[in-house]
């Protein structure tokens, strides 16, 4: 029987460079964590940043959230707030450290964290156990939050930002890239990202002193000393020079990539758009995504459900929305604020494929499918 090609959710896209770097470091035998790509992979991520910030390549987002917070002083019996519509990694760290999340739900127009909600929170925290020690704030899907209106209340509140642009490499709000905002910044360049380097991630800071205590940290907490003695407790986190390599190349793809996975936006935006079932995410004021995942609403469950079939019947990988941390078993008992915004996103979203090397014949096998089903 013949089985058709494989239309994936969001897979690898190398430009071509990144083998060159990977090479230089097997003729130079520079194998081991640290290395000449590693610097300039960090100076390729700063120079998309700005020069006020400051970079440290790490094994994956994951970790450097985990860092981000024992930077910003998170310690066991503390409540951080933390985005409910968003994937687990971005709270996990907040466990690691001994400490509590607590949920906050998303507003309509951007899917992420609702100002309003954030506000309530953090009131209600202050009467009941006191101010919380962080905020994690998400730009979902590569579109940025209200960077203004969660930073102004956070610098009420005199609470810092951990900045989770894991998804949001190349978006930007109010023409300042995503990565920026944050008192800590967090990207990812996981395999479905839309740069990667395998695995890997990385820590941004606008304090030099941070990123170093950071890289410190990252590298098992090592004492200035001729023999290792360690002061504190360390993690094995940074970055590998090989993997650093393929970073290097795939930066300099980085607005291609951007353009592509916002392409793909566009071309189901006018296929679809006749379909009064399909509702899509647009970009406010201010805001440019790089549209990671290209996403859509549906009237309810069991449509998005006849669509995802329909898709995988196919042999295209589609996936529901981010299922909100609130909802999941790990997290279900702890505290949240919520207004059942992101648990209709849940029950009503797919993704859709995405990746920036879909072909127009890619693209119109998914879109045709859709139809199949709609029409």
């Amino acid at each position: 029987m013949d089985t058709k090609e494989k239309i994936w959710l969001s897979s690898p896209h190398m430009g071509g460079a990144e083998q060159d770097y990977v090479n230089q470091a097997f003729e130079t035998n520079w194998i081991a964590p640290l290395g000449p790509n590693v610097n300039a992979f960090e100076h390729a991520i700063r120079s998309q940043l700005g020069d006020k910030v400051h970079v440290a390549a790490l094994s994956s987002g994951t970790a450097a959230i985990h860092l981000g917070l024992e930077l910003l002083g998170v310690k066991q019996g503390d409540e951080v707030l933390c985005q409910s519509f968003t994937f687990s990694a971005s709270a996990n760290p907040i466990m690691y450290l001994g400490a509590t999340p607590v949920f906050v739900d998303s507003e309509v127009d951007t899917w992420n964290m609702s100002p309003e909600l954030l506000r309530k929170a953090i009131e209600n925290r202050i009467l009941e156990k006191g101010l919380p020690k962080a905020i994690i704030a998400v730009h979902l899907y590569g579109m940025p939050y209200k960077v203004d209106e969660i930073h102004a209340i956070a610098k009420e509140f005199n609470i810092p930002v951990l900045e989770d642009s894991a998804e949001a490499l190349g978006s930007a709000y109010m023409n300042r890239p995503c990565g920026a905002f944050g008192d800590i910044g967090v990207l990812s360049f996981n395999g479905n990202k839309i740069i990667t380097t395998s695995g890997g991630g990385a820590l941004t800071a606008k304090s030099k002193a941070l990123t170093d205590k950071a890289i410190f940290l990252a590298t098992q907490a090592r004492d200035d000393a001729p023999h290792y003695q360690h002061s504190n407790v360390g993690y094995n986190y940074r970055l590998s020079n090989v993997l650093a390599g393929i970073g290097r190349g795939q930066m300099e793809v980085l607005q291609d990539r951007v353009d592509s996975r916002r392409s793909n936006f566009e071309f189901y935006k006018n296929e679809l758009a006749s379909l009064k079932e399909i509702e899509f995410l647009y970009e406010t004021e201010g805001c440019y995504s790089n549209r990671w995942l290209s996403c859509v609403l549906t009237p309810s469950f069991e449509i998005r459900e006849r669509i995802r079939l329909a898709l995988l019947e196919e042999n295209i990988e589609s996936r529901p929305l981010w299922k909100p941390l609130h909802m999941q078993p790990v997290f279900s008992e702890y505290k949240k604020f919520t207004d059942g915004t992101s648990e209709n996103l849940f029950s009503r979203g797919l993704c859709l494929p995405s990746g920036s090397n879909l072909s127009a014949e890619d693209l119109k096998r998914v879109s045709d499918c859709i139809k199949k089903v709609l029409l």
